[in-house]
């Protein structure tokens, strides 16, 4: 062989060497790529995986930690809270008016009222006696979007779940006394904020979807209600009469958690409310800031009787 030919053949050999090596190390790298893949994604689906072994009963639990001892949630019979409200009309007509706001209860019993200096809309009035519940006329025979939606879903008050862990009537402080079933179903993010979401199913309902919410404290923080009324699959012949589904949203939000007699309690109150039918849209929010908080004190049971009128 020619010394030529030695040193071509040097160089194939060398060549073919650093070409196994490049392979083997490129099949290292990528070994390396799918092990510390594995590694993030068990990292991140852990949490997951954790949440979704809670149990229902767990977070009730916690969240009953969250307001308050045992004793100092047993040691509060009645509730007095009264603050300012505002509404806002945000769908034609347009408009807003502030003025005042309270909430009571006792027991399973709860009243909320609002009054505005507006003479479209002068009051709500909601009131549930422990029997039956009533959403009184804010003009004369004539009920307001709210209050014809919670009429229509009259369990909201008599499960006790309008103004959440502001009254005494929140059904998590005694479960025992409520028909209803409870169904953990993982975290979700809500406005940038990872909750605990709890589904709760009154027996014997099932067209209205109730969703409580929770932070990461396990605190009460909101509660969805949900529902959908399908087109009519009737007579079509009338083609000018359009045929949609109907929606009914309506969202109470709670915040700004302060202590108040013992329990922790959100002092902002948000309730928002969307219906989309064929006869058009309506859009609107609440927001009660809450000032007063009196406990134990004595209420008159009439106050509990709401009139249509």
């Amino acid at each position: 062989m020619t010394r030529n030919g030695e040193a071509s053949t040097r160089c194939l050999a060398v060549f073919g060497f650093l070409l196994k090596m490049r392979r083997q190390v490129r099949k290292v790298s990528v070994i390396s790529v799918l092990v510390v893949t594995l590694l993030i994604l068990s990292s991140t689906s852990q949490p997951s995986s954790v949440a979704e072994k809670m149990k229902a009963e767990e977070v009730v639990a916690k969240h009953l930690e969250s307001i308050g001892s045992a004793k100092a949630r047993a040691a509060v019979t009645t509730r007095i809270i009264s603050g300012t409200s505002q509404v806002i009309f945000r769908t034609p007509p347009p408009g807003q008016a502030i003025g005042r706001a309270v909430l009571a209860s006792e027991g399973v019993k709860s009243l909320f009222g609002m009054s505005f200096p507006s003479p479209v809309y002068p009051r709500e009035q909601l009131g549930f006696n422990g029997s039956s519940f009533m959403a009184a006329f804010v003009t004369p025979g004539v009920r307001s979007m709210l209050g014809s939606f919670l009429m229509t879903h009259d369990l909201i008050f008599k499960q006790g779940l309008m103004g959440g862990t502001l009254s005494t009537a929140w059904p998590l402080l005694d479960l025992s006394g409520r028909t209803s079933q409870l169904e953990y179903a993982g975290t979700k993010k809500v406005d940038d904020e990872t909750l605990h979401e709890l589904k709760y199913q009154p027996r014997g309902s099932s067209d209205l979807k109730i969703t409580l919410f929770f932070d990461q404290e396990f605190r009460h923080v909101r509660t969805e209600y949900q529902r959908v009324i399908p087109a009519s699959m009737g007579d079509r012949s009338y083609t000018n009469v359009q045929q949609r589904e109907s929606s009914y949203k309506m969202v109470e939000e709670f915040s700004l958690f302060r202590p108040e007699g013992g329990l922790n309690l959100p002092h902002i109150y948000r309730i928002k409310l969307t219906v989309d039918t064929t006869s058009g849209t309506f859009l609107a929010d609440w927001v009660i800031k809450l000032t007063q908080f009196d406990f134990n004190q004595k209420i008159d049971q009439s106050a509990f009787n709401v009139s249509a009128n």
